[in-house]
């Protein structure tokens, strides 16, 4: 197991979170990208917890999104099963699984900053911290895609799905998109990855 993880996680982290699997009996599955999350957690009809994590994860979201996962599980034995998903219980118990990783011998020093921030107050995902999501996103693989800030005023830009919007003003942090097809509009984070068409 320890040899799998060191191809997804930074090399300090390995060893630590081996032992979170271990103690919390984990059964993790490494999956194919999934758009719509990066990993969730359930406890499976025998009893085991299962969590899956996607593949193509740079080690620093791949270890963030790991121990959002595990702290599910920790905080539902614990609390129990009636408290909110992303609620105060997840948050206090994401921030205390994720203290020792937040080091400069796991993170670079540019994230530091910005993860200590977040972690002040989790969010259910980290996407919906653009400045941490953007940030993070400099250690993926290049691609072709453009963020939605980076598309001008009426241009054009196409989803993963296929979908055609038109970008629209900015509301207070995300975008009114106005979708060609249909006419509705949709509001986009700022660092959603789309493609530029015109």
């Amino acid at each position: 197991m320890t040899k799998t993880l060191s191809t997804y996680l930074p090399e300090i982290a390995v060893q630590p979170v081996f032992e979170l699997i271990k103690v919390n009996n984990v059964h993790l599955k490494i999956v194919n990208e999934r758009v719509t999350r990066h990993g969730d957690y359930r406890k499976l009809p025998n009893g085991h917890h299962q969590i899956t994590v996607n593949a193509n994860l740079n080690k620093y979201r791949f270890l963030i999104t790991l121990v959002h996962e595990i702290a599910h599980l920790v905080a539902f034995q614990k609390y129990g099963r009636r408290i909110k998903p992303h609620g105060k219980e997840w948050k206090f118990t994401f921030q205390q699984l994720m203290l020792p990783f937040l080091r400069p011998e796991i993170f670079p020093q540019q994230l530091l900053p910005l993860l200590a921030l977040h972690f002040k107050n989790p969010k259910a995902t980290s996407d919906t911290d653009a400045t941490l999501a953007l940030a993070l996103k400099q250690y993926d693989p290049a691609n072709d895609k453009n963020y939605i800030f980076e598309i001008p005023p009426n241009g054009l830009f196409r989803l993963h799905n296929g979908k055609v919007f038109k970008r629209g003003n900015k509301r207070v942090k995300r975008y009114e998109c106005l979708e060609v097809a249909t006419g509705r509009v949709y509001l986009f984070n700022p660092n959603a990855e789309v493609e530029f068409i015109q």
